[in-house]
């Protein structure tokens, strides 16, 4: 597959964990083709909390698809993980300007960056040196998800990207409330956990499975300056994230422990 590409418009190439038939990402992909030329680059099936997985042990299936109501937007479902839709879109349709994730059905926030599949798609635009932002969308007290508030402000956003960057090796994490949002707060990754719980039970030939359940937690709800504290109080959430897990502060203190070879 050639890169084709002729337009002066800037590249976004847009991917998501929910699916290639998500709501999500349609609404964010539209919105942005007023930005860019967008390309859509999705898993086939739900891909939720898969992380940063990337696929080696068996070959990927990369197919265009006309039926996910993207109208003339060219998109093309995968077989794999968010990861790897964003590796197989760069390396097969051509470097883009942006790499965009989501809208995610339901809110990224404090440690669930490290299995969000949403901002895995993020961080492997990072990785392959391209700007990147995820988008995550809290949906309403009734269950349900409005993505029109969100995808306009993802428009506006990526817009300002575009135009200014972002500095090396960080991406934007961005929570749409479940209402109108009250306004805009750039806040830090707060301290929301999931309190994981095992469900045991019995299939019908007696044999044990189990299910991961568990509530969510976060120290700092009433925060305003953390993700999870400015989305309940009805705000978007904008975190810069870097990608450098290193523990700078303590480089010294460790260097003075650890055995010599």
């Amino acid at each position: 597959m050639t890169d084709t590409h002729t337009s002066d418009r800037p590249r976004i190439l847009v991917a998501n964990d929910d699916g290639i038939f998500s709501p999500g990402i349609k609404a964010l992909a539209l919105a942005l083709a007023d930005v860019g030329d967008v390309v859509v680059v999705a898993p086939d099936v739900e891909q939720s909390a898969v992380g940063h997985g990337i696929t080696i042990r068996r070959p990927l299936r990369f197919k265009h698809t006309a039926s996910a109501g993207f109208g003339s937007l060219p998109a093309y479902r995968v077989d794999g993980t968010p990861a790897d839709c964003v590796v197989l879109g760069v390396h097969l349709l051509g470097r883009p300007d942006l790499v965009v994730s989501g809208i995610n059905l339901g809110p990224n926030l404090g440690d669930d960056l490290t299995h969000s599949g949403t901002v895995a798609a993020a961080i492997e635009g990072l990785a392959l040196g391209l700007p990147a932002i995820a988008f995550s969308q809290q949906g309403s007290a009734g269950g349900e998800y409005s993505f029109t508030a969100g995808a306009a402000y993802a428009a506006r956003l990526a817009r300002q990207v575009l135009g200014r960057s972002l500095p090396p090796r960080v991406l934007l994490n961005v929570n749409f409330p479940g209402g109108m949002p009250r306004g805009v707060r750039v806040t830090r990754v707060g301290e929301h956990r999931w309190e994981d719980t095992i469900v045991t039970r019995q299939d019908p030939e007696g044999r044990e499975y189990h299910w991961v359940a568990g509530q969510s937690r976060a120290a700092d709800a009433h925060d305003q300056s953390t993700d999870y504290g400015a989305l309940q109080a009805g705000y978007i959430s904008v975190t810069p994230v870097r990608l450098d897990l290193t523990a700078r502060d303590l480089l010294g203190e460790i260097a003075d422990y650890v055995p010599e070879a």
